[in-house]
């Protein structure tokens, strides 16, 4: 995790930069907080503009008002604190500065090979007119990493390889960037369903839905909506954990018969107990001493294939 406070002279400055982003599809509006409007997102830049400006023009003698935050998580950090907990962290970072009760505006930005976020407020107090005292700002800045750190179990530890997470109407490289992304979360422990592994895709704009015959992968806009043509989960090589290929889980032609281990089981009327009954199976196969080595796994489907083609033939 990497704070930092940029030194904004003009607040006008660090707001229509964001903007900006926003305007070119770099950024996205994320979060905000003691403005006059539920939404003030859904307004004019000019509109939000006013926000701070209207603050600003009582105190005419300061000349750095403007206060502009970059919070920088890795990949590792947005999935432990998910959409809920990066907000929260952000509520949290304003008030230990001293500007809880400011308005500020979150902006999105994913136009470098990793999400950050953006905070716009002025040094300015809504109530008072008088500037906020802005000591210590560094120290209190590392003393929330610290506290941040230990509340998620933050690691300090960055990819050897930058891979690109940025997902947009135009990122190239699509298909390899999606199976970089599945492979990461597929190594974090810690998500231990599937519920948790969608939540975390959608943290980087990625859905996985159902389709006729299969799933599909798509690339949102944040709010669910698709902004380039899907992917079909099929044409993938690395696939999200909780979406495992046949090889994890035979079925058998169109009879709806699972065998594992030898064992038929017929799913025509009870499916979905079958399927779960049967992934249960597995996971406890792999607990078995005799099929921890991997070699003697790899065996052992090798023979569900074997019989599986046999049943097909007969």
């Amino acid at each position: 995790m990497v704070i930092v406070i940029h030194q904004a002279s003009s607040t006008a400055n660090a707001f229509f930069y964001n903007e900006r982003k926003a305007k070119e599809g770099k950024a996205t509006f994320y979060h905000s907080r003691n403005t006059s409007s539920a939404n003030p997102f859904i307004y004019s830049a000019q509109h939000r503009h006013q926000i701070f400006k209207r603050i600003e023009d009582s105190n005419t003698r300061v000349k750095n008002k403007g206060l502009h935050i970059s919070f920088n998580p890795t990949m590792n950090d947005m999935i432990r604190m998910g959409e809920k907990g990066i907000r929260t962290e952000l509520d949290k970072l304003m008030k230990q500065l001293g500007y809880g009760s400011q308005p500020y505006l979150v902006y999105r930005h994913a136009d470098i090979d990793r999400v950050h976020f953006h905070i716009v407020s002025t040094r300015i107090d809504r109530q008072t007119g008088k500037k906020i005292k802005d000591n210590f700002e560094k120290e209190k800045v590392q003393k929330f990493i610290k506290e941040l750190e230990q509340t998620y179990q933050l690691t300090k530890d960055e990819p050897k390889e930058k891979i690109n997470l940025k997902f947009t109407a135009y990122s190239k490289n699509l298909k390899q960037n999606l199976e970089n992304l599945f492979s990461e979360l597929n190594r974090m422990d810690f998500i231990t369903n599937k519920q948790m592994y969608n939540d975390s895709l959608k943290l980087f704009h990625i859905e996985i839905r159902q389709a006729q015959k299969g799933h599909i992968v798509f690339v949102t806009d944040g709010n669910g909506n698709p902004i380039r043509h899907p992917m079909k989960m099929s044409d993938f090589d690395e696939r999200p954990r909780f979406y495992q290929s046949k090889g994890k889980f035979e079925r058998i032609g169109q009879s709806g018969i699972h065998v594992i281990d030898g064992q038929s089981f017929d799913n025509k009327v009870n499916s979905n107990e079958n399927y779960r009954n049967s992934r249960m199976l597995i996971n406890l196969l792999r607990m078995i001493p005799n099929y921890s080595d991997e070699n003697n796994f790899k065996n052992k489907k090798h023979l569900i294939k074997r019989r599986r083609k046999g049943q097909r033939r007969w």
